[in-house]
């Protein structure tokens, strides 16, 4: 049961096509279907906070992945399902492993699903340590439309402590930087998304800086709360404060949509933003659409957000650190009252 025959897919997606039973928390959707590559060896690679880390205890298959399971079906299957509920499905994105058949194995899915869904959107999120010569090239001519890179911290020290030398990873920081670049020089500007992982020990003024860095290069910004995974370096490492996670989630909305810069924000003597560039009426007015809290990702056709990762970085209720769904009246309260709105 290995790639490209085989794929992993995520819980919520496999709900979404009646693979798994289960309801989502106030009729939440999951219109992105996440696949993921498998392989009896599994990730080659060691990130400190991942749940398929190739030292965190258990075999491949019996590994979560972003603190859900991750079962594996045929691709015949999936196609066949994603057929039935085309109407409903808006994106497939297909998530590389750090694995040296993945390149092969992923120009490989991604023209199958383009030869039977040919006006699906399709993203992968790829693994730059893989990346050479042409390979991005081969993505795009293969059917993929968008690319994902996983930079995930905000600084380079903490990327090497949590993804290269640090746990003797072959993850290196200038080269996933050199990759984003790269990928942007081929898919287009706004056709490539940054990850980010807020609350791996970086300020909330370098996670802005970085935020600033990646829409001026020309990328969109796809932010992600740390969410512990049981049995990873990280265990016992707490989710980041929400206060600070949705100071950072209106920041990354007003530097991709152009309403603000960086150099505007005001920061206090622990590097927190206390100031966004923007008046408080301004501010409580953009708070009041909730869009800024909605998960960031790849879109629809249409422009809007298809890869919305439902409860991915917390569990359901009013107060989580992604919304899958505009928030209620219920869950707007709460963050106004943790901005001090």
């Amino acid at each position: 049961m290995e790639s490209p025959e085989y794929l992993k897919i995520s819980t919520a997606s496999a709900m979404a096509l009646g693979l798994k039973a289960g309801r989502f928390y106030r009729g939440a959707s999951n219109p992105c279907i996440n696949l993921l590559l498998t392989y009896q060896e599994g990730c080659y690679a060691n990130c400190a906070y991942c749940g398929l880390a190739r030292k965190r205890p258990g075999t491949y298959q019996e590994k979560s992945f972003i603190n859900v399971a991750w079962p594996s079906f045929s691709l015949e299957l999936l196609l066949n399902r994603m057929e039935e509920r085309r109407l409903h499905t808006k994106r497939v994105c297909i998530s590389m492993v750090t694995n040296p058949r993945a390149n092969d194995d992923t120009v490989e899915v991604v023209g199958t699903f383009k030869k039977n869904m040919d006006l699906l959107p399709l993203s992968i999120l790829i693994s730059p340590t893989l990346i050479k010569n042409n390979d991005l090239m081969r993505f795009k001519e293969a059917g993929a439309d968008m690319i994902g890179v996983a930079i995930d911290a905000a600084t380079k020290e903490l990327f090497e402590q949590y993804r290269g030398k640090g746990v003797r990873g072959p993850h290196r920081w200038e080269h996933y930087w050199n990759t984003l670049h790269e990928a942007i020089g081929i898919f287009g500007p706004r056709k490539v998304g940054a990850h980010l992982i807020v609350g791996l020990g970086e300020t909330e003024q370098e996670m802005a800086r970085t935020f600033q860095r990646i829409h001026d290069m020309g990328s969109l910004i796809h932010l992600f709360s740390f969410f512990a995974e049981p049995n990873s370096r990280l265990q016992g490492m707490a989710s980041p404060p929400w206060d600070g996670y949705l100071r950072l989630q209106v920041a990354r909305y007003l530097i991709e949509e152009g309403l603000s810069r960086e150099e505007r924000f005001t920061y206090d003597e622990t590097y927190r933003i206390i100031h966004f560039g923007l008046s408080e009426d301004e501010l409580t007015e953009l708070v009041n659409t909730g869009l800024p809290f909605l998960t960031s990702g790849c879109p629809d056709s249409e422009g809007n957000v298809a890869c919305n990762r439902p409860f991915g970085n917390c569990l359901p209720g009013p107060q989580q650190w992604n919304y899958p769904y505009l928030p209620n009246q219920e869950e707007l309260s709460l963050i106004y009252r943790e901005l001090g709105l």
